[in-house]
């Protein structure tokens, strides 16, 4: 596959310049940017049929409600879940792992029970599982790496006991781009009679996903990781596991009837969906996958990788560069040091030459301090990346580095 100018032209943020330069944007795995296709549904439903869904007996609430749920049947079939209603629409990832681990905590986790991680995680697949074993009793532990960033499947293995309740583990590292071998990880846990959470955040763009063919419990994503808007994400769960969690939050929509002695619940998936919905940013997750499918999501992970390879070549070239994960299989993520410069320096010099990339532990701390380094610096590619951009982008490293020696 070949990006040509008819891609790049859905992305008219592309086009403009940055101090001077032709922006390259580099920043993909913090999130991608948005066709036109996507940003105009936006704008047409606040333009046309702006209403709150599912509660009008009203035209303009009829139409919003069926663009809604259009939606969840476009995420349904786009990961290939079971029923529609396995699908909970979220404000993203990090939304769709406190849903579930606060949830194990109210009712499937107790003192001493055990809860699976890795050292690869992200904060938010960290975070929320502390919370829930502060409020249980239970316990966390944690699945190694080695120095590749590859997961260590023997030590995995080895974690499991009969206090182990609960699997969470990132589908691919947003700062190492490993990817990790999920169907492997979840036939382990269910031998074990253990179900397994799968943070999708950049696996649903570098990888895709079909859960049932993976048969993971849970899998989480946002949908600004994959051209669509912010504010939008996806928890999929087999349905009888969010048959069994109690609500997340309560309030309007997730109710059948309330008194002030008792409330029962909605079915699936409106028990876990209080409130008003984002129907404008479901309406352009619809769209942004649809754009996905159009173009062809094979063909995008594998010119996403072709570029990749391509990065790596180039890179090696440079006198001092450090690469940070080197995994097997690994998504069009570049995580590098410039010999021992600070990696705020390095992207700060590049930006002045119209290049995005992000700087930091990208909220994988405890991941850095294994490592030993303070952070990264990290290139993510997108389908409207190019080689040229690519070449540019190491010849300003190199300027970069001339300029901290």
């Amino acid at each position: 596959m070949n990006v040509d100018e008819k891609i790049r032209q859905f992305f008219p943020i592309l086009s403009q310049q940055v101090h001077g330069k032709p922006l390259i944007y580099l920043d993909n795995a913090a999130t991608t940017q948005k066709p036109i296709t996507v940003t105009d549904a936006v704008s047409d439903y606040y333009e046309t049929i702006n209403s709150n869904v599912h509660r009008g007996a009203h035209y303009l609430s009829t139409l919003a409600t069926e663009a809604y749920e259009k939606a969840r049947i476009q995420v349904q079939k786009f990961i290939n879940a079971k029923y529609s209603h396995e699908i909970i629409f979220t404000r993203g990832t990090t939304e769709g792992i406190n849903l579930v681990a606060a949830t194990f905590a109210q009712k499937m986790l107790k003192a001493d029970d055990e809860v699976i991680v890795s050292r690869m995680e992200h904060h938010s697949n960290i975070v929320p599982w502390q919370l829930a074993c502060e409020k249980s009793g239970a316990v966390l532990k944690v699945v190694g790496i080695d120095q590749n960033g590859d997961l260590l499947l023997d030590d995995y293995q080895q974690l499991f006991t009969k206090k182990t309740k609960i699997v969470a583990i990132t589908h691919t590292s947003n700062s190492l781009g490993t990817i990790n071998p999920i169907k492997q990880i979840v036939d382990i846990a269910h031998q074990h009679q253990v179900p397994v959470l799968l943070d999708g955040a950049q696996g649903i763009k570098s990888c895709g996903i079909d859960v049932q063919a993976v048969d993971c419990d849970f899998y989480c994503f946002s949908g600004h990781k994959i051209y669509a808007p912010m504010g939008i994400g996806v928890l999929y769960g087999k349905e009888h596991w969010l048959e069994q969690l109690p609500p997340y939050q309560g309030g309007g929509e997730m109710i059948k009837h309330v008194s002030f002695e008792k409330t029962t619940f909605n079915d699936l998936p409106f028990k876990f969906e209080a409130g008003t919905p984002n129907v404008a940013g479901a309406i352009g997750l619809q769209h942004a996958l649809q754009f996905v499918e159009e173009v062809g999501h094979q063909q995008m992970i594998d010119y996403e990788k072709e570029l990749l390879r391509y990065a790596v070549e180039q890179m090696k070239e440079i006198e001092n560069i450090r690469l940070i994960g080197t995994a097997k299989e690994k998504s069009a993520i570049i995580s590098f040091l410039l010999g021992n410069h600070h990696p705020a320096d390095t992207g700060t010099l590049i930006d002045f030459m119209g290049i995005a990339v992000r700087t930091g532990h990208h909220c994988t701390q405890p991941l850095m301090d294994y490592l030993n380094i303070p952070g990264t610096v990290r290139a993510s590619f997108a389908v409207y990346n190019t080689k040229k951009e690519i070449d540019v982008f190491v010849k300003a490293l190199c300027s970069a580095q001339n300029m901290l020696d």
